[in-house]
């Protein structure tokens, strides 16, 4: 694949460029990433804040998660499409919501995290590391 990728809301709202491959792609099955993704499980690419660039204005929301954690999340404010979400404590990396991207084939997942509140139709394919949790 060829950098940069670019990406973009479904209204076009919010646009921005991949400069650099993520560091990891996660498939996440746990129940509020079911509710995000109204799927059995959303996808995020790990990249550092410093290889993506954004433009247009991005509207935020955010949530403890059980872990204590902020889980913060930037969205478009017409469409809603999420975009990224990011941990206030560490804003050197960024969680992409990579299914807007112009290609999405770097979105195959390396590995599966809290696959103990996976859907039960839902087969994780082989070779790829598998969590109960987070890792």
């Amino acid at each position: 694949m060829e950098y940069p990728v670019k990406g973009a809301c479904q209204c076009g709202g919010v646009t921005y460029e991949l400069h650099s491959a993520p560091l990891m792609v996660v498939a996440c099955h746990c129940k509020e990433c079911q509710k995000l993704s109204t799927s059995a499980f959303s996808i995020t690419a790990v990249v550092n804040a410093d290889s993506i660039e954004f433009q247009g204005e991005m509207a935020e929301w955010s949530r403890v998660a059980d872990s204590g954690n902020v889980n913060g999340a930037k969205f478009c404010p017409t469409c809603g499409n999420r975009i990224y979400h990011f941990d206030p404590k560490d804003p050197s990396k960024i969680k992409l919501k990579p299914s807007n991207l112009s290609d999405t084939s770097l979105i195959a997942p390396t590995a599966h995290v809290w696959v103990s509140e996976k859907q039960s139709w839902f087969t994780i394919p082989e070779g790829v590391a598998v969590y109960d949790k987070q890792p």
